[in-house]
């Protein structure tokens, strides 16, 4: 009979985070999509959201949505692949296929359910998986999911990657995934020698273009943006954060797309979007691919606020894009910035272990485009008044 005492087991392992200022309490934000959002009852600019275009207020995907509704209710009541279809679903198929410029597309209810459908479809025990090492969680757990070889290289070394890839090179069948926008550090893969490596080596290319889709390469991603949409294989990405809606889709080759449809046990055995999630998605995707949205404001915001930060003696990192990492190191340090910058009407979360490695706790700024002079004057005076109470000590 086991002795093993689970209440122990629960209040040590919630112990040690407290301890390590690990803990995590669900915050008590209400509209968090908002560009300025209430914190119990306070209004804070709101730095956090990955709703970076701002779409997710627009009248356009209210008005979709609400219609929705009203036509076809709240749930789409099963499975796409039983009765869980309608029009719209299909509609964004077709749509999210031609603004990627791929033959065909899938959609799914969430990031995370895209990336692990992707693992489920194409990778197996004989199958190799070359990772950046700070790939998404989905991604990584969609690898433990298929139970394939999980070879991680070093965050966007691509000879690591290449010395990887020839010591493996007798794996049956390999695939090559990545971030294109990493989501804790605002840098882009090295995504030409990624496909140039895949080609070299018989893998199959995926990229999670999460980050990427509404922002890079006129909202297509990082992919179109250089020129390699028919070089990758699998393209996936969100509607929930710069689309300002919800839901992902993956895109590519018409076989691509039936191998998820088939074998991706994710959609097969998961509830299809409701009608508005579909409605909101298609009237976001129509206004991006018309040009619509400002997502060149939203990197010229970027670019002015790391030169700001860099002139203030924090690390940004090789961010180039609207995801800003303010690197404190410690945990506790993190934790009392963002109670700081909060003091000044100013919200930017503090991440920690495990989203990022040990000893690089930071401060993440999500920029938005419909952030206002004024908002970005503000936000630089925060920071201003941050450097100079971390330069005092006064951090605590």
């Amino acid at each position: 009979m086991s002795t093993f005492d689970w209440n122990d087991f629960m209040a040590a392992r919630l112990a040690e985070a407290r301890a390590r200022s690990l803990w995590r309490d669900i915050p008590p934000v209400d509209r968090g999509a908002d560009r300025v959002l209430s914190w119990q009852g306070r209004r804070l600019l709101n730095l956090a959201s990955n709703n970076y275009l701002g779409l997710a207020g627009r009248g356009e995907l209210r008005a979709a949505a609400e219609r929705a509704a009203q036509e076809l209710g709240t749930t789409s009541g099963a499975s796409r692949l039983v009765t869980g279809n309608f029009a719209a679903c299909d509609e964004l198929e077709r749509l999210t296929a031609e603004f990627k410029a791929q033959r065909a597309a899938l959609i799914l209810g969430s990031g995370y359910m895209a990336n692990l459908c992707v693992m489920a479809a194409f990778a197996d025990r004989r199958t190799t998986v070359f990772s950046d090492r700070l790939n998404h969680a989905s991604i990584v757990d969609g690898i433990a999911l298929a139970r394939a070889a999980h070879v991680r290289y070093r965050h966007g070394d691509m000879a690591h990657l290449e010395a990887l890839l020839a010591r493996h090179a007798a794996a049956p069948r390999k695939i090559i995934v990545t971030d294109t926008v990493f989501s804790m550090d605002g840098d882009v893969a090295d995504l030409a020698r990624i496909v140039e490596l895949a080609q070299e080596h018989g893998a199959l290319t995926v990229v999670d273009e999460a980050h990427a889709t509404g922002v890079l390469g006129e909202g297509r991603g990082l992919a179109h943006e250089l020129g390699l949409s028919d070089a990758v294989d699998v393209h996936m990405g969100t509607f929930s954060k710069a689309l300002g809606s919800y839901g992902a889709y993956v895109a590519g080759r018409e076989d691509v797309v039936a191998m998820l449809r088939n074998f991706g046990r994710p959609f097969i055995f998961s509830t299809a979007l409701p009608p508005t999630v579909v409605a909101a998605s298609l009237a976001a995707l129509r206004l991006v691919a018309a040009g619509g949205a400002k997502a060149r404001k939203l990197l010229d915001y970027a670019a002015d606020l790391r030169h700001h930060l860099a002139a203030l003696g924090f690390s940004t990192g090789r961010s180039v894009t609207q995801i800003i990492p303010v690197v404190m190191g410690d945990n506790a340090a993190a934790l009392a910035a963002r109670d700081f910058l909060m003091e000044r009407g100013v919200l930017v979360p503090a991440i920690r272990p495990p989203s990022v490695p040990e000893g690089t706790a930071r401060l993440r700024v999500s920029l938005r485009a419909d952030l206002t002079e004024a908002d970005m004057e503000r936000v630089h005076t925060a920071f201003a008044d941050l450097a100079v109470a971390r330069s005092r000590g006064e951090l605590a």
